[in-house]
């Protein structure tokens, strides 16, 4: 609703309604062009995703000024929302907003103007198949210094399932064989990209959303996570519909060398918003749609590491090359925009079935008790 408050009795004109949403982008680049000569480049774009329009108030058909009395006057709206729209998003270099702006005209005056923007989010259901299977991989590099082969490092790993939701803890299976002669440190981190893309050019801005830091692999030992756990922080959904921006997330598991690059394994993730529903559950759209083959959870332990110490986080202050959590200052606009924690359901084993026969009959050899003694 639209809400005017009038001291006293005034005359006023129309009074109309907008509603907006649209994503934008917009960044510039220095380029050199000879020793002396200088410019700047600059990209931008919009996707427009809601126009709406409306007179909450008409002016009279004579042309003349309405008269309202002093006091509060409501102007209620309504409008429907396309059911295709990108979440609602700020970064460095775009946004996703949404809002409303009311314009009140008056004769012989300025035009009043009042903004409220609101949110939205795009459901994100990962009770489908695609985000339901289990993503694995696997990477070697060796070990080089001064042109010497100083042995292989690898590393395979698995996750149960693509999409989670944000409080969701994933358990992490791997193994890191470390060949090498001196000792080896793994790493995992969840990965968030931002790219945006104006005049067929992408700018991207990746950042580590959190990370955890396993104990160092003596040289020649293996290394096995059982369901390693990494929580997912409050962030914001995946958007991947939207042409001009999207936001990805991912799930890096990185080994650190001495003396060489890093080995990094990279694994797919869709934060969604819908959490995954229990099973047997009839609200749950897979049972009811799909049939998916969870053969892969049978490898899950039933009780999962502890969740790591805050000085297993913490390492070195270059983020991206060493995967430790990020500052505030180093998010920038990150940190600004909209987040949105969801609780995940929780699941509890099903009842025993019931069944007539008594699970713990009397034996035989035991004489039955006289009712009179």
């Amino acid at each position: 609703r639209v809400v005017l408050e009038l001291a006293a009795a005034a005359r006023l004109g129309a009074l109309r309604l907008r509603a907006m949403g649209a994503a934008r982008v917009h960044w510039t680049e220095s380029r050199s062009a000879g020793s002396s000569t200088a410019y700047t480049q600059s990209y931008s774009d919009q996707v427009e995703f809601l126009s709406h329009r409306d007179t909450l108030m008409a002016p009279p058909d004579n042309g003349e000024a309405t008269v309202l009395q002093a006091g509060r006057h409501e102007f209620p709206f309504t409008f429907q929302l396309p059911e295709t729209l990108a979440t609602s998003f700020e970064g460095k270099h775009g946004s996703v907003r949404y809002w409303v702006k009311a314009k009140l005209h008056r004769p012989w005056s300025t035009v009043k103007k009042a903004k409220k923007e609101f949110t939205v989010i795009e459901p994100i259901d990962i009770n489908t198949p695609a985000l339901l299977a289990p993503q694995a991989g696997a990477k070697e590099k060796l070990a080089r210094a001064w042109y010497c082969n100083r042995g292989q490092v690898s590393v395979t790993a698995k996750i149960d399932r693509k999409g989670y939701t944000p409080g969701e803890v994933i358990p992490i299976f791997a193994e890191i064989d470390n060949c090498t002669s001196r000792a080896v440190v793994p790493k995992a981190a969840i990965i968030q990209t931002q790219t945006f893309i104006a005049r067929g050019t992408k700018k991207q801005k990746k950042s580590v959303v959190t990370s955890i830091t396993g104990d160092p692999i003596p040289a020649g030992k293996r290394e096995v996570w059982h369901g390693r756990a990494l929580k997912i922080p409050p962030v914001g959904p995946s958007i991947l519909q939207c042409r001009i921006i999207q936001v990805e997330y991912s799930l890096k598991v990185c080994v650190d060398i001495p003396g060489t690059s890093k080995l990094l394994l990279e694994l797919p993730l869709v934060i969604g918003t819908i959490p995954l529903h229990p099973f047997g559950s009839r609200t749950s759209s897979v049972s009811s749609q799909y049939s998916v083959n969870l053969d892969w959870l049978s490898p899950i332990p039933e009780q999962l590491e502890a969740p790591p110490e805050y000085s297993a986080v913490v390492s070195s202050p270059e983020a991206e090359q060493s995967l430790a959590p990020p500052c505030r200052s180093e998010l920038g606009d990150i940190l600004e925009g909209p987040f949105f924690a969801y609780i995940q359901e929780f699941r509890f084993r099903p009842p025993p079935l019931y069944s007539e026969v008594d699970p713990n009959p009397a034996s035989d050899s035991i004489r039955p008790r006289c009712m009179t003694c």
